[in-house]
């Protein structure tokens, strides 16, 4: 469940902006330099690099498609018991109200999924539809919605950062596709590709896609004039408690808004309000770090996503807007039982502990001839000056496992200016247009084994790890192009070692 959802007033924006080509070689904006130097390294394998986990790095088998699914390495018997009853509830079908199944009841009336795995499929990576099949109903990947503030009280939110975005006054946080029974969803995201060829050293041409979106057969009337489409895909579901865990202190050292040691990369936080701790806090998870904690993600999912008035977020209707009032009218499963919600607090931070446990795979092959070529070239590219390889969590309450941990992310959770080719065109929070939060590549040599994929980024437009460097831009093109300029088998062995993490 925890990807970065609808908060009450919580948006993302964006059409994806045209790329410059300059004599059929991609050409990305570079706004904030390219300084950036190159890294040397050892071609061995770092102490504990093989157990990006740390100690709670899975023991498990990495071969079959429930890679991401195992609970922590070290939890104790209280806690798998807590962990496999969150993962009952994230496989959960909800149902629309009234139901004679209370427990599984509050579906809707519109939402873009029926329950958390349906859009993390395996506890792994969302994509959006098959290009070849035109009619595929998008389920791990959904459009956000804001616009602009109007007001002084919008202003006003934003600057005291108790929103991230304005919602459309008609269509709220986000599109959502599917509704219940006598309800109609709010419309389609449509998407329409344009090849864009990219020729690297050695004159190998490798062909990018580049996305357009639009909504199509709106139930409620036209959207804002003003609206920002932004689109997301499900990310993967490991290592979250481990993340959490990183002291703040040590991911706002990496920070360096105004460049000050000119090396062309200026990372910064994101800071935004967390509804479970009542205050701003540094934001840590989503496409954009939009979110605080776990919890937040968890209960904002539940809400945006599915429909589920939860303590956090009691909201019976979802993202229904005053624009739809037979939405807010309809029948929801608030109950007694369940602390007068639809996800009671207990079911909700059962969800929150199995997101937090979801184990980090063992690295495959990581002392490999090949791997350990490309990790030296990933570090002389300058790939580490965003994807930093490695922290050390500190001590988490009732959790000793994911305390203490060296762990090895390669992310450092700021946001980037990433230039206009991935722009969306649309400010959350901290992050402007485009801006994005440094993702970590644990694990993403897996999601073909786990998901039956190997598209990448924030809207899944890259369909595998050569594409994702190539639409790299702002702070990263230097690493891009030094990536670019590499021979074919250079570049090869590059994407292996991170297929390898």
């Amino acid at each position: 469940m925890p990807r970065t959802i609808a908060r009450p007033v919580l948006l993302i924006v964006g059409l994806a902006a045209a790329v410059p080509l300059a004599a059929g070689v991609l050409s990305l904006a570079v706004s904030r330099g390219t300084a950036n130097p190159a890294v040397d390294i050892a071609p061995v394998v770092q102490p504990g690099e093989e157990m990006p986990g740390g100690g709670a790095t899975s023991r498990r088998s990495v071969t079959d498609r429930d890679a991401f699914s195992h609970f922590s390495y070290g939890i104790d018997p209280e806690g798998e018991s807590r962990f496999n009853v969150g993962n009952a509830i994230f496989r959960k079908l909800w149902v629309a109200a009234p139901s004679s199944t209370q427990a599984s009841d509050g579906l809707g009336p519109l939402y873009n999924a029926r329950g958390c795995q349906s859009c993390h499929q395996k506890d792994g990576r969302g994509r959006p539809p098959f290009a070849n099949w035109p009619d595929e109903t998008a389920v791990s990947m959904f459009l956000r919605l804001s616009i602009p503030p109007e007001t002084e009280e919008q202003k006003e939110l934003l600057a005291a950062k108790r929103v991230l975005s304005i919602p459309d006054p008609v269509y709220g946080n986000q599109l959502q596709n599917i509704a219940i029974q006598g309800h109609d969803g709010e419309g389609h995201m449509h998407i329409a590709y344009t090849d864009v060829p990219v020729t690297l050293a050695g004159g190998q041409v490798v062909t990018l896609r580049k996305p357009t979106y639009s909504v199509t057969e709106l139930a409620y009337g036209p959207m804002h004039p003003k609206v920002m489409l932004s689109p997301r895909v499900a990310p993967p579901m490991i290592g979250l408690g481990l993340i959490e865990a990183i002291p703040e202190a040590d991911i706002r050292a990496n920070a360096d808004p105004d460049d000050a040691n000119k090396d062309g990369i200026s990372g910064r936080v994101n800071e935004v309000w967390s509804i479970s701790q009542n205050d701003v806090r540094l934001g840590r998870f989503g496409w954009k770090a939009g979110e605080a904690t776990i919890l937040d993600q968890s209960a904002t999912a539940a809400a945006g996503d599915i429909g589920l008035s939860n303590p956090l977020l009691p909201l019976a209707a979802g993202d229904c807007t005053a624009k739809q009032p037979t939405c807010l009218n309809a029948p929801n499963g608030n109950s007694e039982k369940h602390g007068g919600f639809e996800l009671s607090k207990e079911l909700l931070d059962l969800v929150a502990f199995y997101s937090q446990n979801l184990a980090v795979p063992a690295r495959r092959g990581a002392g490999d001839d090949d791997v350990l070529k490309g990790k030296v070239l990933f570090y002389k590219s300058g790939c580490t000056a965003c994807h930093h390889p490695s922290f050390t969590t500190g001590a988490v309450e009732g959790q000793p496992h994911l305390s203490k941990q060296d762990i090895w992310p390669y992310s450092d959770f700021l946001l980037h200016d990433m230039g206009e080719g991935l722009a969306d065109g649309r400010p959350e929070g901290l992050a402007d247009g485009r801006d994005w939060r440094t993702p970590p590549l644990w694990g993403v040599g897996l999601t073909e084994i786990v998901n039956g994929h190997t598209f990448l980024l924030h809207d899944g437009r890259a369909r595998n790890v050569e594409e994702a460097i190539l639409w790299h831009g702002g702070e990263a093109q230097h690493a891009r192009d030094a990536y670019a300029a590499l021979s074919r088998e250079e570049r090869e062995a590059l994407v292996k070692f991170v297929n390898s993490l």
